[in-house]
């Protein structure tokens, strides 16, 4: 009986997903009118199974950007027929529209999308380009997931170009086939008239997608671009990608990037490319985004994927997924020659500097940072912010660095974190899952030979002081510590400068908190001197530290300053104590003297 009942339900699991193999969805994207910012989509779906409705749903995020975005808010005209006949639907839920379709085998779905949002996680449409950052763009058949899909994008007169990570299908122009819609909400897709350039590094061909003009030099950026590529390359023995796109997207002012499975999305300024600091920086982004490959897209947290589109998908190791790529971004561009020793480390003391005068790297550890992603600091922040958040990217960076000097001061510089990364990549392509935290830890310990538990319990879960000056002495750097502002006292408030000058900022424990001035009071005079005054030697700026005022600044450690504001209309005065800068600035000097365990530890955490 039992046996009958086994091969019975083995024959139904087999019909099930025979009928859903037979499911065939098709899109194809216009652009009817790109300067209003819509895209126009047709969703055609045939094969489908024979009962009284199915759900179309809109993600409500988009992996590698970790907020809720309501992507269904920018959806508009949704309707669906038959044969030609219009069919009846309602939308269920904030995301899911269900369709009636009495039985039948075919359905075309038609919708339209707003976008005009400026970022590399969201879709923006103008008569110039656009950009379809998938999620954003594209519903999926309930429960479906796993099913394939075509893409047939229609450019809008003019356009002439289609960039995106998709397969192409052969003979097809610009119709693209993704094997899931985990893959095809891992595919951005740029139409318009960028410029597109290639480059082949690590055995895979690169293609470079730029839009918005700018002062690049497109035969250096070949060049620099393949160093990054084979130093990420390098750390894991192999590239997973048989081709790779980069959609660059330059402004006035732009920055950011977003991962994806084999692209990216990166944001640039336009003119930064011809000063060093501009051409770094871009670099920078290209060598952090490009990790992202191995890093959180194959090497990942188990919580990571498959994905619940629906919902939030919580994990506490973005310090690892996001943090130790800030830290492999530095390590990338010292070894591909962009930074000589005394920028690498010169640049990671100032991160650490960073999390040190953080105050709300006291109150939260790495793994809650990571956790309170959805909700707090990164992509939500507020006036408090600052006092109750640590970024994981910062705090992960730091945390990477350290990790990486006790690995190799503990290995006597035979081994890194290096040996970490590349192991726990293999470990998630055999185990076809992501790993846990217990999984990266043991990993850790595995290639150290020593017990994390401590270090664990002290920088990812906990939320102690950072012993820097130790671990940087393993590689024989010396690091000494000085005030940020020496004999300077602070009142610790940001303020807003517009029609009148507002706290806009408050730190923790700083003069201002303790005196009570509060976020939104409008500062009427210091000392009995008007704000009009004040403002008159200042150099016109929307935000300010109210440290900078001669108000302030010409004062000692330990005056007192009242300051009048105005409250919800009424008038106040607030007594300050002007205290000591509790922030440091950390330097970071190469001893020449190092002994040769620090020799070696140093080269093997900076050459590999």
């Amino acid at each position: 009986m039992i046996k009958k009942f086994i091969s019975g339900l083995i024959f139904l699991l087999t019909l099930t997903m025979a009928a859903k193999s037979q499911v065939k969805i098709d899109f194809e994207i216009s652009f009817k009118e790109p300067q209003a910012h819509y895209a126009e989509v047709e969703m055609n779906l045939a094969g489908l199974a024979t009962k009284n409705y199915i759900d179309v749903k809109m993600p409500v995020w988009t992996p590698g950007s970790y907020l809720v975005r309501e992507f269904a808010k920018s959806v508009e005209g949704f309707t669906a027929s038959s044969a030609g006949k219009a069919v009846k639907v309602e939308k269920v839920t904030k995301n899911t529209w269900r369709i009636y379709n009495a039985k039948v085998n075919a359905i075309k779905v038609n919708y339209r999308v707003y976008a005009f949002e400026i970022s590399v996680r969201t879709a923006f449409i103008d008569i110039s380009h656009a950009f379809l950052s998938s999620a954003n763009i594209f519903m999926y058949p309930a429960g479906m997931i796993k099913t394939p899909s075509t893409v047939k994008i229609v450019p809008f007169e003019g356009w002439n170009q289609v960039s995106t990570g998709l397969e192409p299908v052969a003979g097809k122009k610009f119709t693209y086939t993704a094997p899931d819609f985990d893959i095809l909400f891992d595919s951005p897709i740029e139409v318009g008239n960028q410029d597109v350039f290639e480059f082949n590094a690590a055995g895979v061909r690169h293609e470079v997608a730029m839009y918005g003009g700018g002062n690049y030099d497109k035969e250096r950026l070949k060049v620099d671009m393949a160093k990054i590529v084979e130093q990420a390359t390098a750390i894991y023995g192999e590239n997973p990608n048989k081709h790779y796109t980069f959609i660059v997207h330059n402004y006035a002012q732009g920055g950011g990037g977003l991962e994806h499975l084999n692209s990216t999305v990166l944001g640039a300024s336009r003119n930064a490319y011809a000063s060093e600091r501009g051409y770094k920086g871009f670099l920078g982004l290209v060598a952090h985004e490009y990790h992202h490959l191995w890093n959180v897209k194959r090497l990942r947290p188990v919580a990571l994927g498959p994905f619940d589109y629906d919902n939030e998908n919580y994990t506490t190791n973005l310090w690892i997924s996001e943090g130790f790529t800030s830290y492999y971004e530095n390590k990338f561009m010292h070894r591909a020659g962009f930074n000589n020793p005394e920028e690498f480390v010169t640049g990671l003391a100032g991160a650490v500097g960073t999390v040190v005068n953080t105050p709300g790297a006291k109150i939260m550890s790495a793994a809650a940072s990571s956790f309170d992603a959805w909700i707090n600091g990164a992509y939500r922040p507020n006036e408090n912010s600052r006092n109750t958040f640590v970024s994981y990217y910062s705090k992960g960076e730091v945390i990477g660095l350290l990790m990486d000097l006790e690995i190799a001061n503990a290995t006597k510089g035979t081994r890194s974190l290096d040996d970490v990364m590349k192991a726990m990549y293999y470990q998630c392509k055999t185990l076809k899952r992501g790993y846990t935290d217990a999984e990266f830890k043991a990993m850790v310990e595995k290639v150290s030979g020593m017990n994390f538990t401590n270090f664990w319990a002290k920088y990812v879960t906990g939320t102690d002081e950072i012993e820097y000056a130790k671990y940087f002495a393993y590689a024989g750097i010396d690091v000494t510590t000085e005030n940020a502002t020496p004999n300077k006292p602070v009142a610790g408030a940001s303020l807003a400068v517009g029609r009148a000058v507002t706290v806009s900022g408050v730190t923790r424990n700083s003069a201002a908190w303790i005196g009570g001035l509060n976020v939104n009071d409008e500062i009427l005079s210091i000392d009995g001197v008007s704000m009009g005054d004040i403002m008159k030697d200042v150099r016109p700026s929307p935000m300010l530290s109210m440290d900078n005022l001669s108000a302030i600044n010409g004062k000692n450690i330990g005056d007192q300053v009242v300051v009048k504001v105005r409250r919800d209309g009424l008038e106040k005065d607030i007594t300050l104590n002007l205290k000591e800068n509790p922030n440091v600035r950390l330097k970071a000097k190469i001893n020449s003297n190092a002994s040769p365990q620090q020799l070696a530890v140093r080269k093997k955490w900076m050459e590999g």
